[in-house]
């Protein structure tokens, strides 16, 4: 896997930021992307700021791509929001929020970066699923929802992008001590990880492993796929 071109979405905080890092350590190229700048430096990466479900920035950056680093390897499709709520109290400006980055978001990277790939006959893409979706996890309508959409796009492309090489599989992780669930009680987290086998949070590495099995070579004949962390 070493010198891969490797893009991973969300890179600012959070998972990303472990991402882009963990992957940058281990000799591959690491493009990443978010709404702002990090506030972290790593060799052998280069960031972009752009909202991923604008069209015409993110077509520009993967022009960028092409030009100056030939092709993409692997994509990872980290960037996503979440938003806590009964829906009885869910406006629409969340629900198109969380639509636009979670499915539409998703959806660009994963068309541009089958262009770029196609014509090297190889490519891993790896979305992010979540276990809010099988547990149908309440006041987590829209957001369940959204990664609905994703694993259902995920599936599909596996079928439409296998002719070119290209693999598309998803990981759907617990909890994570992230940003994403800071603001939820900690009683509620506390039941939802009592739904899983493993009764614990989501680890990075936990995350990364699953990648990293997704995008070795040897994984050419898994596509489709969806690991859920913690046994939901």
């Amino acid at each position: 896997m070493d010198k891969k071109r490797i893009l991973i979405t969300g890179t600012r905080k959070g998972i990303g930021a472990f991402l882009a890092s963990y992957y940058a350590d281990r000799g591959f190229q690491v493009i990443g992307c978010s709404r702002g700048e990090p506030e972290w430096e790593v060799e052998g990466y280069r960031h972009f700021s752009l909202d991923v479900s604008d069209e015409r920035r993110v077509v520009e950056m993967f022009a960028v791509i092409r030009e100056e680093y030939g092709g993409l390897d692997i994509l990872v499709n980290n960037a996503g929001v979440a938003s806590m709520n009964h829906i009885l109290l869910t406006p629409c400006t969340t629900v198109r929020k969380i639509l636009d980055t979670n499915v539409t978001g998703t959806f660009l990277f994963c068309r541009e970066a089958a262009k770029l790939m196609q014509r090297g006959e190889f490519g891993r893409i790896v979305n992010f699923a979540t276990v809010a979706t099988p547990l149908k996890l309440e006041g987590e309508a829209i957001y369940a929802a959204s990664k609905a959409a994703v694993v259902s796009l995920t599936e599909v492309l596996a079928r439409e992008l296998a002719p070119f090489g290209i693999t598309v599989n998803a990981v759907g992780p617990t909890p994570v001590k992230t940003d994403l669930i800071r603001s939820v009680p900690k009683e509620k987290m506390d039941a939802l990880l009592e739904r899983q086998a493993i009764r614990r949070f989501g680890q990075m590495e936990d995350i990364s492993n699953v990648i990293d099995f997704f995008i070795k070579p040897e994984s050419n004949f898994i596509t489709g796929q969806v690991i859920y962390l913690g046994g939901v």
